[in-house]
């Protein structure tokens, strides 16, 4: 299989803080990736670096085959992105936020996308409210939204069940496993293990800027681990090392 997202002792440091610390990875075309870590592990650090937000300090990151610290516009014209905590336009209806986004994607029959999603996600009825109006659930369907809505070869995507309902939550679910079966990649953030170990089909864990380990959901269930038991484990031998 070929690796659609690669680093190379990728490193980030803010003065004295190091974010990352020579994480090596590659995750494979097809792959439904599960990043995991504790709070400031450098999850979202990674998913900036890999989209070309901010430059590593040290090392390399590529997507697509493109280097993303010097390409990172081509980069993030080519994938979709639900960055941490990112809010959609306030001046902008939801319907109006996505018809931007599609002119920016160049997608030429954006509304007809567009109402996909919003029957899919189930808030057709907000479409003509404005984003500042919209409750934190409907503004997280509106950003799922935005990332998909040009069907993009790879998705980074940070925490994108929060402010979901359990219903809305099996929704995405479902939607990303279909996704990876046509050869697309979706590269997952999460604090949630149980999804991870449910939906992911590889997965890495990082903890104070390192990798602690990656491999597949499969091979870890074969050897009869769960991803809870084995990461709970694992971070904290890192703690006590």
């Amino acid at each position: 299989m070929t690796a659609v997202l690669e680093t190379d002792n990728l490193c980030k440091r803010y003065g004295d803080v190091t974010a990352l610390d020579h994480v090596s990875l590659a995750v494979e075309e097809g792959a439904l990736f599960g990043l995991l870590g504790p709070n400031g592990s450098g999850k979202t650090t990674m998913i900036r670096l890999l989209t070309g937000q901010i430059r590593p300090s040290g090392g390399s990151a590529r997507v697509l085959g493109l280097d993303a610290a010097r390409e990172g516009i081509r980069v993030r014209e080519r994938v979709g992105i639900i960055p941490e905590q990112e809010s959609p336009p306030s001046f902008l209806t939801a319907m109006e936020y996505l018809e931007f986004v599609g002119t920016i994607r160049k997608v030429h029959d954006i509304e007809e996308r567009a109402e996909k999603w919003f029957d899919l996600l189930e808030f057709g009825d907000k479409k003509h409210v404005l984003c500042k109006d919209l409750s934190r659930g409907t503004r997280q369907k509106l950003m799922f939204a935005q990332a998909f809505i040009h069907e993009p070869s790879v998705a980074l995507i940070d925490e994108p069940l929060i402010n979901l309902d359990p219903i809305m939550q099996d929704v995405v679910k479902e939607f990303l496993k279909g996704y990876v079966k046509s050869e697309r990649t979706v590269f997952l953030s999460t604090h949630s293990l149980e999804v991870a170990e449910e939906i992911c089909s590889s997965f890495a864990i990082l903890h104070r800027g390192r990798l602690l380990h990656s491999g597949s959901v499969s091979g870890l269930m074969e050897a009869g681990e769960h991803l809870p038991e084995f990461f709970l484990s694992l971070v904290r031998r890192g703690r006590d090392a």
